[in-house]
């Protein structure tokens, strides 16, 4: 009669390790997927801007025509952050897709820096009516990038500092749960968002 008791203890004792594992499985499912979530968000005011910056480009065309070459580079950049993004987006638990979307978006910044700086010498264009408006939506859009990032953030910590807890660090390989990048911008100039005023 001993012996039953012991087998049933020891499936018991088996049943409840599998239930934790199963529980700390579905708390890292539950975290990348939130980390995942709130990039999803990022991405669509990052898709925003994207669509954007060809409309202040082409409204700058017009008074601008000697700056052709910063017109350009901002499409560039343009351009090469929104396939960066879009590498992103398809897994942002990829480090290197998240690395080649941080230098691509300070790339951008750059350029629109660039952009706006030549722009302060073109009193007719900072006066239309268009620009405005699109530097109005850009501005926007710029501030709510902010907040998704730093919503991000938030949230690939704490997936970040689970994922490297004890005992969560052990099935965290096994089961396939990759370390995440945060969406940090790397050099002071690109820290301070596009700042766009034509007041």
């Amino acid at each position: 009669m001993g012996w039953i008791i012991t087998v049933v203890v020891i499936g018991l004792v088996f049943l409840g390790l599998i239930g934790w594992v199963i529980g700390v499985y579905n708390r890292l499912v539950a975290l990348r997927n939130r980390f995942k979530n709130a990039f999803a968000q990022i991405d669509v005011q990052l898709k925003r801007r994207y669509d954007l910056i060809p409309n202040l480009v082409e409204t700058a065309k017009g008074y601008m025509k000697h700056e052709s070459e910063t017109l350009e580079a901002v499409i560039a950049a343009r351009n090469q952050a929104a396939g960066a993004a879009q590498a992103a987006a398809a897994n942002p638990a990829d480090a290197g897709a998240m690395k080649g979307l941080i230098g691509a978006e300070g790339a951008l910044t750059g350029a629109m820096g660039r952009l706006f700086a030549v722009m302060e010498a073109y009193p007719d264009l900072k006066a239309n009516q268009n620009m405005m408006q699109v530097s109005e939506e850009l501005t926007s859009t710029e501030n709510k990038i902010a907040f998704a990032r730093q919503a991000y953030n938030d949230s690939v910590t704490t997936y970040k500092t689970y994922r490297e807890s004890f005992p969560p660090i052990v099935f965290a390989g096994m089961f396939g749960f990759a370390d995440a990048t945060l969406f940090e911008i790397e050099s002071p100039q690109e820290r301070e968002a596009v700042k766009v005023s034509f007041t």
